[in-house]
């Protein structure tokens, strides 16, 4: 197969799916225009790529994270790659485990600080801050971790990972419930499990290297983690900020039969495991959604669908008929856009790609990686 530019059957397919859930078919798309995603590394692969991250600081870089521990930063128009951070030797990489998210400081131009989510050798989530080297913009100082929080995960599953930074300035993480049967956790407030996190790393309190905001929702009840922001959540495999309405959109993994797409709200419960997307599991004996918040969007395991993979608002300029479209996929190698305000559900891609991330650059101009291929792809009109 050639992936230098993927087509569904050479030509883009203007499906629109539904408007609520797949099974609410319509003709009707809302995307008029062909796309192509082209990849933008020539002659280099990286390995098992699952993030994609920009450093705001408007130099174009990319920075492309590998799951076995490794950070590379990639100039796309000098067609160069470097190695910024490389922390394998203390990455556990087992099963889902391994450096699962990175993120840059709202002022990492001024501080040079960023941070990383990885597992270590004892299963431990760790939080983490590093700097870049004071002589290299190109290379992180490996020696300047500072770990701000840790937490137990209870198997090599499920283990969320994505940092972000609202515009609050706070960072948030994404939490799994620890897989291994686990799935109460996403319901107990005394655990870091199940939960989108939020951290106000600019202080620090109680002998910690950070500080809980004070209007975090449960900052003030006794039996609960004051880091947690939202919870009742399976595996949130990626989350985005829209940065034109700074609603924090997020792709939960669905287990036997439904993968949803859910805004992230303080203080709500997504209802996992009690709930699987709209749909009752029955467990802890109960199919009451009082208090539960059920997902914007959500779509059954037909047709090889499975594994959620968050992604973006697209608000970037060279795709015009993407802006205001949520675009995303999953593992199946299907890649759809959600309209935001109506809801209406598109497939843009049917592919053969293991698609595990969706990145921006410094300019909102939106990526995605293959897994397998070690391949990063670009969204861009198609030529005429």
């Amino acid at each position: 197969m050639n992936y230098s530019k993927l087509f569904l059957s050479g030509a883009f397919i203007l499906l629109c799916i539904s408007c609520k859930t797949s099974d609410d078919a319509t003709t009707e798309p809302i995307v008029n225009t062909e796309l192509t995603l082209t990849s933008v590394i020539d002659n280099y692969t990286f390995d098992q790529p699952i993030g994609i991250e920009n450093a705001g600081d408007g130099s174009g870089r990319i920075f492309i994270v590998e799951k076995e521990g490794i950070i590379k930063v990639a100039n796309l128009q000098l067609q160069d790659v470097n190695t910024f951070l490389n922390i394998s030797q203390v990455v556990n990489a087992s099963n889902e485990m391994g450096l699962l998210g990175l993120a840059f400081h709202p002022d990492y131009v001024s501080n040079g600080y960023f941070y990383v989510n990885y597992n270590t050798a004892d299963n431990l989530t760790r939080i983490s801050r590093f700097s870049v080297s004071n002589d290299n913009v190109n290379l992180a100082n490996a020696n300047s971790e500072v770990i701000l929080l840790e937490f137990p995960q209870n198997d090599t599953n499920h283990n969320g990972g994505q940092l972000s930074f609202g515009t609050d300035g706070y960072l948030y993480i994404s939490s799994g419930d620890g897989g291994g049967g686990n799935q109460e956790s996403a319901q107990d407030l005394s655990t870091l499990a199940g939960a989108i996190l939020r951290i106000d790393v600019n202080n620090s309190s109680n002998g910690l290297n950070y500080s809980i905001p004070v209007d975090n929702p449960f900052v003030n009840e006794p039996s609960a983690r004051g880091e947690i922001f939202a919870y009742g959540l399976r595996n949130p495999w990626r989350m985005s900020f829209d940065e034109q309405t700074g609603k924090l959109w997020a792709g939960d993994v669905g287990a036997g039969d439904w993968e949803e797409i859910d805004i992230i709200e303080s203080g709500a419960n997504y209802g996992w495991p009690i709930y699987e997307a709209s749909n009752c599991n029955g467990f802890f004996g109960s199919c009451d959604t009082m208090g539960l918040t059920l997902p914007v969007f959500e779509y059954p395991h037909d047709n090889g669908n499975h594994s959620i993979t968050g992604g973006f608002v697209y608000r970037g300029s060279l795709n015009p008929s993407l802006v205001g479209k949520y675009v995303y996929a999953d593992l199946s190698g299907k890649i759809w856009c959600l309209d935001v305000n109506s809801l209406e559900n598109t497939l843009l891609f049917d592919t053969e790609l293991y698609i595990t991330t969706f990145g921006l650059d410094s300019n909102k101009e939106l990526f995605l990686s293959d897994f397998f291929s070690g391949q990063i792809y670009k969204f861009e009109q198609a030529e005429m």
